[in-house]
């Protein structure tokens, strides 16, 4: 498994779309992954080369190594900020080319390296020592010093910023700490202290009393087969796993080297701002190593913001486009100086899980002060007298909390259905009462133990519904050890989450007697335990959730004002704006949008789409698709340009918009009520005549059956992208306008919607259809126009975008320059 960069490659493309910009700084990117980019001009391929660079390491600088790399040149200047990007523990530079070209492609020079032990580089894994990585890095900088493409702030000494997933997020912050030419730092899911991380104390009692995170630390050590039992590692880290995965238990030796590869050796050192990302969904690295992290650097003085989002090394919900965005936006702010700095704590917050995809609908949530883990605490008495419970022989069976390739399967149902997480007679449970009002975990909550026993226990939380069901609050556990000789209390934090707890629900407390990712002793053995202090709840009321994005937001409102919305947005859809003016449904002319951050959204952009046309609007993430379609309804000012629908000029409210449906940026309903009642709501606040709303045609289109009639917010995320696509379709427009209709569809109705386009624009009037999905733009549509960095690169029939006997697929990435 590659940590980070395995990870990586399965992210999708939910959450908010990435902020790509012309302007270049330096960049030292660590992390795995790919992902497009858009850039400056017409997107040209991106020029790359390969080299060798020779580094010295060590100790006593003894040893020789080759580093391989790849030095990607900015595009559209001669001269820009740099990007060092690094990969994942168990990956190579060759994981993060996609992501070298995107940030190639904004202005930045990129050096990718595979780091010494990894890939085709020489060397031995040494954990990111101070020794050895660092110096390593040290040196990938003096290079980029050197190169006449990277804009310098003094004699040898780029504009350099750091950011990278797990192993990459660790040599950012460590090298920022020992190399003061680094000027900002982005380090994701990550570690603060190695030692605290595969021996953690729930109880506080540190790595030499923690348990062994056994199962994470083999993926540490015995991935990759080599030479000896442990790959390609120093033989002394080698010899160190091997003892402490003997005994369970640490050496003093081994938490000194471990320590010296943690950034909590030298946090007081990092001086430069600092953005913090890390994953809910994570055992390996929980929450509170960015935590420490943050609260070191913080008290060094420099400015530090913290970000929480759904995903981890145990999967989750990677939201790809939105940490791309927010890691875009802090190099932007903090070394091209070109918007606003990140602050506080971004915590993304689960909303659902659509069935459809398997992916998790995320809100953001935001507060300009980082809370930290206590937050303002709730105590919560909790209910449960003194129990009993077991450590079986051997250790097994064993409960399950996370482990790696588990986690990220969300529930341990997929196993198999009858597989419980806890093992009867092994855990002690203790509730409170049903919660009058919800209540939103943000932090680490605390609990007093009373325990009589010797050795280690697992505690985590519970979500208990009204009906007696029981489901994780997050898959962690929070593991400590206990001993006679203790007098039987114990303070136990429990792991950090972003978490609602609705009404009517209980918390339940569990302390277990195993838990498969560590390491529990093979004697049998039994423990008393006792809740003596209330469940200590943090909380963090500043933390707000943003409002979602126009056209959502009108959904939201009470129906009473929906009178009054319609008379701002759709004031058209009263009549049928009988002078049309001419028969051409859409010309833009000279569109162009730039942002306050100064970031070109759309340049200089001109098209045409004819009557009966099916017209795809492809570009990768930041090409300006979205910016242009809400351009488009009226809903954004344009800097200069204009847009015709059917010759009239689109402003505001303008009453050619009644010719106009449209489906942009997702779908926003009342979840109260259902979906025929949210489609029947809608057309009545446009105020036509209910004959004009073709609402049979809809509920066709729809297909929902009698999910019609249910709440939409039972909804899966495929049903709510149906009922959109439904309600755009409300009086069978002139012109429509989709933005990535098909995602959340399955491969039936995917084939149903283009059959639906097809036919609609067969009738004589226009589709528009923004999408990824390649392959499907090619079956459905008949003309297309390809944007990179907001500007047209190619527009056309598909046919001639195509040529001969090639797909849409191939002739897109030929064009915009990432074809291998």
């Amino acid at each position: 498994m590659r940590l980070g960069g395995a990870l990586r490659a399965r992210w999708g493309r939910t959450g908010r779309a990435a902020r790509w910009t012309a302007a270049g700084a330096a960049v030292v990117l660590a992390g795995g992954g790919a992902a497009w980019g858009a850039g400056a001009g017409d997107a040209p391929r991106v020029r790359t080369s390969e080299q060798r660079v020779a580094v010295v390491d060590g100790p006593g600088d003894d040893q020789r190594v080759q580093l391989d790399t790849t030095f990607y040149r900015p595009v559209g200047r001669a001269k820009g900020p740099a990007v060092l990007l690094g990969h994942g523990f168990g990956g190579s530079k060759r994981d993060v080319a996609g992501e070298a070209r995107g940030l190639a492609r904004a202005g930045y020079a990129v050096l990718a390296w595979s780091a010494r032990g990894f890939g085709r580089s020489t060397g031995e894994i040494a954990l990111n020592s101070p020794d050895y990585e660092v110096k390593d890095t040290r040196q990938l900088i003096d290079w980029l010093a050197k190169r006449p493409e990277v804009v310098l702030d003094g004699p040898g000494d780029p504009r350099v910023g750091m950011a990278g997933q797990s192993y990459g997020g660790a040599i950012a912050l460590l090298t920022a700490a020992y190399d003061r030419r680094v000027d900002a730092i982005a380090p994701q899911i990550t570690w603060n202290s190695l030692a605290d991380a595969l021996f953690p104390s729930a109880a506080g009692a540190g790595p030499e009393e923690g348990v062994f995170k056994k199962l994470w630390a083999g993926v540490f050590f015995t991935s990759g087969a080599g030479r000896t039992a442990c790959g390609r590692f120093l033989p002394s880290l080698c010899d160190m796993y091997q003892e402490v995965a003997t005994k369970g238990r640490p050496t003093a030796s081994a938490i000194e080297t471990l320590r010296r590869s943690s950034p909590a050796s030298a946090a007081s050192r990092i001086k430069v701002p600092t953005l913090l990302i890390q994953g809910q969904a994570d055992s390996l690295f929980p929450l509170d190593q960015a935590d420490a992290n943050a609260r070191a650097i913080a008290a060094s003085g420099a400015p530090v913001s913290v970000v929480w989002f759904q995903g981890g090394h145990d999967g989750g919900d990677p939201e790809t486009e939105r940490v791309e965005g927010l890691v875009r936006d802090f190099f932007d702010a903090r070394l091209r100086r070109s918007g606003p700095a990140l602050d506080g704590l971004t915590v993304t917050r689960a909303g659902g899980l659509d069935s459809s995809t398997q992916q998790v609908v995320v809100e953001e949530a935001a507060t300009s002060r980082y809370p930290g883990l206590s937050g303002d605490p709730v105590a919560m008495p909790l209910a449960g007298r003194e129990q009993t419970i077991f450590n079986p022989a051997g250790g097994s069976p064993a409960s399950i909390s996370a482990a790696p390739g588990l986690g990220a399967l969300g529930s341990l149902g997929a196993l198999g259905g009858s597989l419980p997480a806890d093992m009867p007679g092994q855990t002690a449970t203790f509730d409170t009462r049903p919660l009058d009002h919800p209540v939103r975990l943000t932090g680490a909550a605390t609990v007093r133990l009373k325990i009589r026993g010797d050795g280690p226990l697992f505690a985590k939380l519970y979500d208990v519904a009204p009906g007696g069901s029981a489901a994780p609050a997050r898959r962690l556990a929070a593991p400590f050890r206990v001993s006679d000789a203790s007098d039987g209390g114990v303070t136990v934090t429990l792991p950090a989450m972003d978490y609602r707890f609705d009404r009517g629900h209980r918390l339940r407390l569990v302390v277990a007697t195993t838990d498969m990712g560590f390491a529990t002793p093979a004697e049998p053995s039994s423990y008393k335990v006792q809740a003596v202090s209330p469940l200590t709840v943090p909380t963090a009321p500043a933390l707000t959730t943003a409002s979602p994005p126009l056209p959502a937001w009108v959904w939201a409102l009470p129906v009473a004002a929906l009178a009054v919305v319609a008379a701002i947005l759709l004031p058209g859809r009263r009549r049928r704006d009988a002078s049309a003016g001419n028969d051409v449904p859409l010309e833009i002319t000279g569109l162009t949008k730039a942002y306050k951050n100064g970031h070109l959204a759309v340049a200089d952009l001109s098209f045409r789409v004819e009557k009966g046309q099916v017209l795809g609007l492809l570009g990768p993430n930041g090409a300006g698709k979205t910016t242009t379609l809400r351009m488009l309804m009226g809903l954004i000012h344009p800097d200069s340009g204009e847009i015709r629908i059917f010759g009239h000029r689109v402003t505001p409210g303008a009453p050619v918009l009644s010719r106009l449906g449209s489906f942009v940026e997702g779908p926003g309903f009342l979840p109260h009520l259902s979906g025929r009642d949210n489609l029947d709501l809608y057309w009545r606040a446009t105020g036509r005549p209910q004959d004009e709303a073709h609402l049979a045609e809809a509920l066709q289109i729809a297909g929902l059956g009698s999910a019609l009639d249910r709440a939409v917010r039972t909804y899966s995320q495929g049903m709510r992208q149906r009922l959109a696509i439904a309600q755009a379709m409300l009086g069978l427009p002139d012109l429509l306008v989709l933005d990535e209709p098909t995602n959340g569809l399955d491969p039936p109705q995917i084939r149903e919607m283009r059959e639906v386009l097809v036919r609609y624009a067969a009738a004589g009037r226009t589709v528009i259809v923004s999408s990824h999905m390649l392959a499907e733009v090619e079956q459905t549509c008949t003309h297309a126009v390809v944007m990179a960095g907001g500007r047209r690169v190619a527009a056309g029939p598909v046919s001639e975008i195509t040529g001969s006997g090639r797909r849409l697929e191939d002739a897109f990435l030929e064009i915009i320059g990432e074809a291998p």
